[in-house]
């Protein structure tokens, strides 16, 4: 494989690269989840030009990761794709084992055998082993409460949500006038995450949710900008009464 090569000559130990012959897994790390999360903007974007550029980018990252492996006899890129290929074909039974082909069976299934190759692990504690630690909060969030759910462990209605979500903001109002910042700062953990139990309950992902309330927020904010710049007199010269009118007139645009 090209890649392969091209990663070993820039970390040839004599005539490589540098700044590449000095990378680690830790470091470069940070630059595998920013190409992961530029593959995920060129999707939303619907840019497929950028979305070829950005899987270029992540496939680079994968393989130098392997090669890092493969550099102190862990692993080496065949080794991922031998895994991978094996993986995909224990968790697809309805196609390589001609089993229920129906969607329920098949992401019923799918949970199961997960939950199976957990249990399996040499290190297995608990159901919620194995929910990347370095996950986006409210998808690891989500990712806790299905776990917790498949073990039995959910409401059945949406409707007792409702009021978890209540009564902990009735327990922020508490801290609040208590003073106490670090009540506080564990309240409003507590009802974000009663929030993503509300959104699953209501089959709305979390992150993406919230990914569009920041992208309405911004373009509001923009069109807010411009009617301001209109207006020639700086943000801090409107009074609150006037900002909340100029907020109503963007979010009626």
């Amino acid at each position: 494989m090209a890649l392969i090569q091209l990663i070993k000559t820039l970390r040839d130990k004599e005539d490589g690269c540098p700044w590449d012959k000095k990378q680690n897994f830790d470091t470069i790390a940070p630059y595998t989840i920013e190409e992961a999360y530029e593959v995920l903007d060129a999707i939303n974007s619907k840019d497929h030009k950028a979305l070829k550029a950005e899987l270029g980018d992540l496939l680079f990252q994968i393989v130098f990761h392997a090669e890092l492996a493969s550099e102190l006899n862990l692993f080496d890129f065949n080794d991922v794709v031998i895994g991978i290929i094996k993986k995909m074909i224990d968790r697809h039974p309805n196609i390589f084992k001609n089993e229920d082909n129906q969607p329920e069976f098949i992401e019923e299934t799918w949970e199961k055998i997960k939950a199976d190759e957990r249990r399996l692990n040499n290190n297995y504690k608990s159901s919620l082993d194995g929910i990347a630690k370095a996950l986006p909060a409210l998808t690891r969030a989500e990712k806790i409460q299905n776990r917790a759910a498949n073990d039995g462990f959910d409401w059945k209605t949406s409707e007792p949500v409702f009021e978890k979500v209540l009564e902990e903001l009735e327990e922020i109002r508490t801290e609040l006038q208590q003073g106490n910042q670090e009540g506080i700062k564990e309240e409003i953990g507590d009802l974000i995450f009663t929030c993503v139990n509300l959104a699953r309950h209501l089959k709305v992902d979390p992150e993406n949710s919230l990914r569009s309330a920041n992208e309405k927020f911004v373009n509001r904010f923009q069109l807010m900008e411009e009617k301001i710049k209109i207006l020639n007199k700086p943000f801090k010269d409107f009074s609150e009464e006037e900002m909340e009118k100029l907020w109503s007139e963007t979010k009626n645009n």
